[in-house]
């Protein structure tokens, strides 16, 4: 009996965070719940079962991401709040877009995501300034200037989807679909996550890392933009024409996004490491982050990203099965997915049952964002296979 009395408590601290649980978290799980009964009784009747599924399924993480991470609600309540005065503007005239102050500088989808592409480039710059001068308001603006360009992808992404539709019933789609709208996607997420670790280890000095490979992105997008008028919103190929995408794809982007804040963090920590050698008391030894924290959220960001691709990967398998009749062909993108996780498999088995930790996982997290790239990007760009639609 003293035994289990000892047991009992400790076998349920894990569920303590619901005593702390207050109105206000009342408030957003009710708004969110509220919300998903609303687009039921609107729309159930003209989804499927796997739709529905998608729905309950969306309902749920965000009612959890909300009562675990509070900041999330601002995020999703603004994106929410101006996705639909968008959307309320448009009304059925797409040609607004070109006449209407609002929706011609701010929130049209083309205008939320240039603002995007602009402020993520400017965090990049601010927090670096911030890291390396070591002001705290400078920094605060930088972690708004990022949380503000989150928001502007999303409401980007989510007034693009109500744009495809304006088009046409037959065009509508989640944008998802075409390196474009991915890029968007991978911007928000790598973003959000980040956000997500600044808060937790409450640390702005990890920003201007893990903004650059964000920058990146960034620069790609708008090069494919004007080089090759990639925000033309066109019709779905018939092989993205399923619920699959819908899943599929946002799983895969949180775990490039986790994959890369991982390669920058590895970046850093070898950065910091050369600096300490040289001079513990130096200027870059002082100013850059910490390398226990480094190598904690590396691992963390590579274990939540393995486990994100593999749903993905698994979740891709089906649609194949169901789109091509085999769940695994050996085309080139499956290929080159396989090698990705089993690169990252092999980093966490390393240092879950070998204790490898610092610079050697620091080099693979980097070096294994070059195969992600490559995976991702480079098989579109050099190799043809059943995935061919997403070409260059």
């Amino acid at each position: 009996m003293n035994t289990s009395q000892h047991v009992m408590p400790s076998s349920f601290e894990r569920w303590s965070w619901f005593k702390n649980l207050n109105l206000w978290d009342g408030l957003w799980a009710a708004l969110v719940l509220a919300s998903g009964f609303y687009v039921f009784a609107r729309y159930g009747s003209e989804m499927d079962t796997f739709e529905l599924g998608i729905l309950s399924g969306a309902t749920m993480g965000l009612t959890g991401l909300g009562l675990l991470w509070k900041s999330f609600r601002g995020l999703v309540i603004a994106v929410a709040v101006i996705s639909l005065w968008s959307i309320s503007i448009y009304g059925t005239d797409l040609s607004l877009a070109e006449h209407n102050f609002f929706l011609k500088f701010l929130i049209s989808s083309q205008s939320a995501i240039m603002w995007m592409s602009a402020l993520f480039v400017m965090a990049t710059v601010t927090y670096f300034y911030a890291t390396f001068r070591d002001n705290e308001f400078v920094g605060k603006v930088a972690s708004s200037m990022t949380w503000t360009a989150t928001a502007m992808g999303l409401i980007g992404l989510m007034v693009r989807w109500r744009e495809s539709y304006l088009l046409g019933p037959d065009i509508g789609h989640i944008p998802v679909s075409n390196l474009y709208e991915v890029f968007i996607l991978f911007s928000v997420i790598t973003a959000a996550l980040y956000l997500f670790y600044e808060q937790k280890y409450e640390t702005r000095k990890m920003g201007g890392f893990v903004l650059l490979v964000i920058s990146a992105a960034v620069a790609f997008l708008l090069w494919y933009n004007f080089a090759r008028d990639a925000s033309e919103i066109k019709p779905l190929v018939p092989a993205l024409q399923s619920y699959w995408m819908k899943i599929h794809v946002p799983a895969n982007f949180v775990g490039y996004g986790s994959f890369a804040i991982a390669a920058m963090l590895g970046v850093a920590y070898l950065i910091k490491q050369k600096a300490v050698q040289v001079n513990p008391d130096g200027y870059m030894a002082r100013h850059l982050p910490d390398l226990d924290m480094l190598d904690d959220i590396m691992h963390k960001s590579i274990a939540l990203g393995f486990a994100f691709f593999t749903m993905a990967t698994i979740l891709g398998a089906m649609w194949a099965a169901e789109a091509w009749g085999g769940y695994w062909s050996w085309d080139p993108k499956e290929t080159w997915a396989l090698i990705v996780w089993l690169n990252y498999a092999a980093w966490l088995h390393m240092r879950l049952t070998k204790g490898w930790r610092g610079a050697p996982l620091a080099w693979w997290a980097a070096i294994g964002l070059l195969v992600t790239t490559f995976a991702f990007l480079g098989v579109n760009m050099f190799l043809s296979g059943l995935h061919s639609y997403g070409e260059l």
